[in-house]
């Protein structure tokens, strides 16, 4: 049953840092959230209006607090489980789009100020999406180029960039030509993953119309684009990639049962990734016509969605902590931690950490050139701290990688 709690005027709700699976509903009085901005250091703090949730990201993630909840006047709450908050908000509709698009804008924000970071804002929508083909290109990856080109001039076909884009794409079909001629007889059969970790309401007959099927290398979506459709995964594999400065770098493997896609259908935004399938691939097409429709017939894939909004907002936030630190060695460090945190160790007394990384993962996560990551990774193996492998690297003592994050990050704020 939930639990109606009454607090004091400078009372805490819970501290950042906590960790707790209740949520809250304010029901009477002045309470204000307190986090402390990535970038800046400095306190923001946010009003929580009467009837308003809040601790809801941190409790679904099952994260540490982010912010600390006070109370300005004396306060009445009212304390969820996950499960009571569950059942409320799977039967209300207004609460269901809002709490989307809050997280949807939160992600999208925080999103934002990762890429002026890493200095990989394109002047307009047309310049990125051939940076991303010209991306699949470099790497020879043809057949995903030709995709990304038959793309851009669907969408833009009046543009004076037209004849560059088509001058790519034909050359790109020509080399994806030679070389499947040149592997015909050698390729083997792409295995499909198994969809049984598909949702099973999906399952259904009457889903079937939404089915669409991807050959390994078609992009199904690419980054820049206008985001009119999000996916669920039904069987196969799906990598997600994204474009930074020029560059293909791989973000994450999305496997049955996953959704991607959903974030430009909530907030009317470009994509901010590319997604290409990895073998053969079923998925689930669902646009933004049905898209109410759909949550509002199945308030569980509402659950499911929130729930992935959390996780990718921490996600985010974390990585943005790290892109923050402007001392380099400390941001390698912070690399190092977030990997622990990532994939934390069985037993909590463990200091050496065996992570299946490379320097070039490392480089990606700390938004550093190859050449400037080698040269602070070596620094790290002259004085014995790491050991660098060709497909792991052991971290001798992980709390060192905390003491310099907190030494160096520190110094570089004072200068």
């Amino acid at each position: 049953m939930p639990k109606a709690m009454q607090y004091t005027k400078g009372s805490i709700v819970y501290f950042e840092g906590d960790k707790d699976e209740r949520i809250f509903i304010l029901q009477k009085g002045i309470l204000v959230l307190t986090t402390t901005d990535v970038e800046t250091h400095q306190p923001v703090t946010e009003q929580v209006k009467n009837g308003e949730f809040f601790g809801v990201k941190s409790a679904l993630g099952r994260f540490p607090r982010e912010e600390t909840a006070t109370a300005l006047t004396d306060c009445v709450t009212i304390a969820l489980t996950i499960q009571e908050f569950e059942q409320i908000f799977s039967s209300n509709k207004q609460i269901i789009m809002k709490m989307l698009r809050v997280f949807s804008n939160q992600l999208r924000l925080i999103h934002k100020k990762t890429e002026a970071i890493l200095n990989n804002v394109p002047e307009d929508q047309q310049t990125g999406m051939i940076a991303v083909a010209k991306s699949f290109y470099n790497d020879e990856e043809y057949l995903s180029c030709c995709d990304i080109c038959v793309k851009f001039l669907s969408l833009y076909p009046n543009t004076a960039k037209k004849d560059e884009v088509a001058k790519l794409y034909a050359d790109a079909k020509l080399r994806n030509t030679k070389i499947k001629e040149k592997t015909k007889s050698t390729d083997a059969p792409e295995e499909d993953e198994e969809a049984s970790g598909a949702l099973k309401q999906f399952a259904l007959p009457a889903f079937k119309r939404f089915a669409k099927q991807y050959k390994p290398g078609n992009v199904i979506i690419s980054e820049f684009e206008p985001g009119n459709s999000f996916y669920l995964i039904q069987s196969g594999r799906v990598q997600l990639v994204k474009c930074v400065n020029g560059a293909k770098k791989n973000l994450d493997i999305m496997k049955p049962g996953e959704f991607f896609g959903e974030m430009a259908i909530l907030d009317n935004s470009p994509r901010s990734a590319t997604c290409v399938a990895i073998g053969n691939v079923e998925c689930l097409e669902f646009n933004k016509e049905n898209f109410e429709l759909l949550i509002m017939g199945n308030p569980q894939i509402a659950i499911i969605l929130l729930k992935l909004f959390c996780k990718r907002i921490y996600d985010q936030r974390r990585r943005l902590r790290t892109l923050a630190i402007k001392d380099v060695q400390a941001r390698i460090a912070d690399v190092f931690l977030m990997f622990d945190e990532m994939n934390p160790s069985a037993n909590a007394n463990d200091r050496q950490r065996k992570f299946n990384v490379s320097a070039g993962d490392v480089a990606h996560w700390a938004g550093l050139s190859p050449e400037a990551t080698r040269d602070e990774i070596n620094k790290f193996v002259e004085k014995r701290k790491i050991e660098v492998y060709d497909s792991y690297i052991i971290v001798d003592n992980i709390a060192d990688m905390k003491r310099i994050v907190d030494t160096r990050s520190g110094l570089s704020e004072q200068k």
